[in-house]
């Protein structure tokens, strides 16, 4: 039995990486229109506030702030799973287990979650998630993935278009960022 236990902060900021259990799937961008709608229900019915997210095609990374007096980020992001789940053809086979708690099969179990502590941490986080595209290996520039919030924070002023990538631009680690 684990010891893990969830960072449960009222009104907190949080990073998470949420992943599909089949790491070779391309669904999350296949299926990106049903991930939206997912998440625009999940958003309307337990409310959050999306700071930055960017969507590959097995995982995703976001930062979310819950409202105040509220920390169940679990619940949110069970509904978005499911939301999304719900429809699609199984892939596989599932186990009694996954039965059993009405998975699909198609999400890993867990994700990974990180309380915010500061606006150092914050930064780190956001340039880990918008560079995350160019570490995988998807697209040689940030700015030439479309799944990201980083075109929001570029029309919002907050990043040069040419961050992350390109031959004037300076370059990030490509590191995790220190839990």
């Amino acid at each position: 039995m684990s010891d893990y236990r969830r960072s449960l902060v009222p009104g907190g900021c949080f990073f998470f990486s949420v992943a599909l259990a089949d790491r070779q799937s391309s669904l999350l961008v296949d299926e990106i229109a049903r991930l939206r709608h997912a998440y625009a229900i999940t958003r309307a019915t337990l409310p959050f506030t999306t700071l930055a997210i960017c969507v590959l095609p097995e995982h995703l990374h976001a930062i979310w702030a819950l409202p105040a007096h509220d920390s169940d980020y679990a619940q949110r992001w069970a509904l978005l799973k499911s939301s999304f789940s719900r429809g699609l053809p199984l892939a596989a086979r599932l186990s009694l287990s996954q039965r059993h708690k009405r998975e699909k099969g198609l999400w890993q179990r867990r994700y990974w979650e990180h309380r915010i502590r500061d606006a150092e941490d914050l930064q780190r986080h956001l340039d880990y998630l918008h560079y995350n595209p160019v570490k995988h290996g998807l697209v040689e520039q940030v700015k030439d993935w479309p799944y990201s919030s980083f075109h929001r924070h570029v029309r919002q002023g907050l990043v040069p278009v040419d961050w992350g990538g390109g031959p004037d631009a300076i370059r990030i680690s490509s590191g995790e960022p220190e839990p």
